[in-house]
């Protein structure tokens, strides 16, 4: 499977630079995308779509970093992206979702309760439901059983391709997950926001303090944050040839994945 790597949204907050680090994956049953992104809607009404995290995240907002506006400036069409596999519901992850309004929408049942069926007083806060507005199809999974590369949850994607893997990484939101992605030379291990600097992985480069607080203050489960980093620092360091570790917003690891390609 082809992957392309797209960043679907700049961010500047304080001392840092973030992307929202999107996959586009080519398979024999049309294009997958791996999160979203912030899509066209949130550039027309960031207010009441992406809430007031807007003000400390900044993101640019421009159209030219959607995922919409990058799958046609492939020479595809919107309609031609049939599934989108989430990590989370958070505004900067799914606020392309309304841009493809007949993809099907694959994500940990846990993370449909936290969100969309049944939130705490705490998840209604942190998610912006104007994002789902427009009733995307999903399509809800509970990765259990099935170990992959030590994580104890995880489910392939068949129906969608062979070789897309969702694993349940529960921690930074209630029903958050990474996915496992086949190449053909390597895998791809998109972890969303189970870690957000690549310092975490491999202990010498410095997390930005910023960062650091952001990543604590929004965690559904500190406690369990702790044990993804110290579980995919360990993957880490294995250094296996045909595993890539990368995440949602760490501008390292997305340029290096570019250069890669």
């Amino acid at each position: 499977m082809k992957v392309h790597h797209l960043n679907c949204g700049t961010m500047l907050p304080p001392t840092t630079h973030l992307v929202c680090h999107v996959l586009l994956v080519e398979t024999a049953g049309g294009l997958v995308l791996v999160d979203s992104g912030y899509g066209l809607d949130d550039i027309a009404d960031p207010r009441r779509r992406v809430g007031p995290a807007r003000h400390f995240v900044r993101p640019t907002f421009a159209r030219e970093e959607t995922a919409a506006h990058q799958v046609e400036r492939l020479g595809f069409h919107r309609s031609d992206v049939r599934h989108i596999v989430l990590t989370h519901f958070d505004a900067d992850h799914i606020g392309g979702l309304s841009d493809f309004p007949g993809a099907q929408v694959h994500v940990t049942a846990a993370e449909a309760l936290g969100a969309v069926h049944s939130p705490s007083r705490r998840e209604r806060i942190r998610y912006q439901q104007p994002q789902w507005a427009h009733g995307p199809k999903l399509v809800e999974h509970s990765p259990e059983g099935d170990a992959w590369r030590g994580f104890a949850a995880a489910r392939e994607l068949d129906a969608i391709a062979p070789g897309i893997v969702l694993i349940a990484l529960p921690g930074h939101t209630r029903g958050h997950a990474a996915v496992a992605v086949d190449t053909g030379s390597r895998w791809l291990l998109h972890c969303g926001d189970a870690f957000y600097h690549h310092g975490t992985l491999d202990g010498h480069s410095r997390v930005p303090v910023a960062l650091r607080a952001m990543e604590s203050l929004i965690a559904y489960d500190r406690k369990q944050v702790r044990a993804n980093h110290a579980r995919l620092a360990e993957l880490y360091r294995r250094a296996d040839p045909d595993l890539a570790i990368i995440n949602a917003h760490d501008r390292v690891l997305y340029d290096r994945m570019r250069a890669d390609v």
